[in-house]
């Protein structure tokens, strides 16, 4: 049992790893192509080239990983609140293309990181239990680490959400702005004082 959930949760990592490097594709030609409207702002370009050398050489444990995504997830807004200023690369075909590759990108790494750690959790949850955890002891298993982005780069506070032309798709980095999460397992949120109240009941004939 041990083996099979330890191979569920690297089978799992892996799906983020490729999430992971198919952004960092992603990114140098979507900074070719800002660059081409906005070739004076260097910084932002150096600053993005250079944080994405540091995740993608990273090849630490998911802890890691995830300290490293920190500086490329905030260049990466930097970058996007650079375009937002030019209409005419809003407005460009091969922007919008990565744009939209980028957020899918984004969805599939939310997924895959939620993916991840609901297998850490139940992992880790037998590797401390009694009476699994002997048995975990005896054999060398070993607590998993979570895959979690900085809250800092969570929220209002520092989220890059992208939507740039009405029905298109945004870009969000590590969820959308303001939303929780539901843990894996948990029962869905209960509605927040200022939602909607439900219809009054129709009037009896």
């Amino acid at each position: 049992m041990f083996v099979s959930q330890r191979n569920l949760v690297r089978d799992a990592w892996a799906n983020i790893d490729t999430e992971l490097r198919r952004r960092y594709d992603l990114i140098p030609n979507l900074v070719e192509t800002v660059k081409g409207y906005a070739s004076h702002e260097r910084e932002v370009f150096e600053n993005v080239t250079k944080a994405r050398a540091m995740a993608t050489a990273a090849t630490g444990s998911p802890a890691e990983q995830a300290a490293a995504e920190g500086p490329l997830v905030a260049a990466l807004r930097q970058l996007f609140a650079v375009a937002e200023n030019y209409p005419d690369l809003k407005a460009n075909q091969n922007f919008l293309a990565l744009q939209s590759e980028l957020s899918n990108t984004e969805d599939r790494l939310q997924t895959a990181r939620r993916f991840y750690n609901s297998n850490v959790r139940d992992y880790n949850r037998r590797v401390q239990s009694f009476p699994s955890n002997l048995v975990a002891s005896s054999f060398g298993f070993k607590e998993e680490q979570f895959f979690e982005v900085d809250e800092a780069l969570r929220g209002e506070g520092g989220v890059p959400h992208v939507d740039f032309v009405g029905e298109t798709p945004g870009v969000t980095f590590g969820g959308q702005p303001g939303q929780v999460e539901p843990v894996p397992g948990t029962a869905p949120a209960q509605s927040e004082p200022g939602d909607a109240p439900p219809p009054p009941p129709a009037p009896s004939s």
